[in-house]
């Protein structure tokens, strides 16, 4: 399975702890999750979402004293992922109407629309 099979099948409690992984930067134990995410979700759950992400391919494990986890996909793996798989669901395709549908929803300040430009324009 490859990082975009996984990224296909992250829910969106899998993606909150796939959050804390990519904000971490450094590989956790299920105890370091448990603690991140104690204001969300109860111990088991955790775990249950851990095992899932491991099963999915989106987690892999190390073993040394414990048990760690890391993330099998990146962060932008899964935004490119994203993206395109709501460019094609939403927007049939059409990067145009996405464009369109984000200018009419949002406010955009002068530097986000001078940085869009840029982008456009294939600037860096």
């Amino acid at each position: 399975m490859d990082g975009q099979d996984s990224a296909a099948r992250i829910s969106d409690s899998e993606l909150l702890v796939m959050q804390e992984f990519w904000a971490a930067e450094a590989a956790l134990t299920a105890n370091d999750l448990r603690q991140r995410l104690s204001n969300r979700w109860d111990g088991s759950t955790v775990k249950t979402l851990l095992r899932r992400l491991c099963a999915k391919g989106a987690v892999a494990t190390e073993k040394r004293e414990v048990y760690y986890f890391h993330p099998a996909i990146s962060k932008k793996e899964y935004e490119d992922f994203a993206a395109r798989d709501l460019l094609q669901r939403v927007y049939g395709g059409s990067a145009r109407n996405l464009v369109a549908s984000l200018v009419d929803a949002s406010s955009f300040s002068e530097e986000e629309l001078r940085e869009l430009r840029a982008l456009l324009h294939g600037e860096k």
